[in-house]
């Protein structure tokens, strides 16, 4: 065996030892418990979560189907009130 090919092997051994112990930090899928995600990254995943029983502090507002079926007459027979016009800039005088 020459001597270049002895330092090839060695290097090659070398590089799958670093290569098999950067894949040993964490489980791979518990990402949220290794540290250098850092805070943004945990609030965001936290953000994304659904509250399975969400607690209001105001109840759920009455609704009226009478209300409902003349609005949809309205709409039907198109006699829709038009709102009043609402600007998001002032107009110069």
């Amino acid at each position: 065996m020459t001597m270049n090919s002895k330092h090839l092997r060695t290097a090659i051994l070398a590089g799958t030892c670093l290569a098999t112990a950067a894949c040993a930090t964490g489980s791979g899928t518990d990402f949220m418990a290794d540290e250098s995600w850092g805070e943004a990254n945990r609030r965001t995943m936290a953000a994304q979560v659904i509250d399975p029983n969400p607690v209001y502090d105001t109840a759920i507002p009455p609704t009226s189907a009478q209300n409902a079926v003349t609005a949809i007459e309205r709409y039907r027979d198109d006699k829709v009130e038009q709102p009043e016009r609402i600007s998001t800039t002032e107009e110069p005088d």
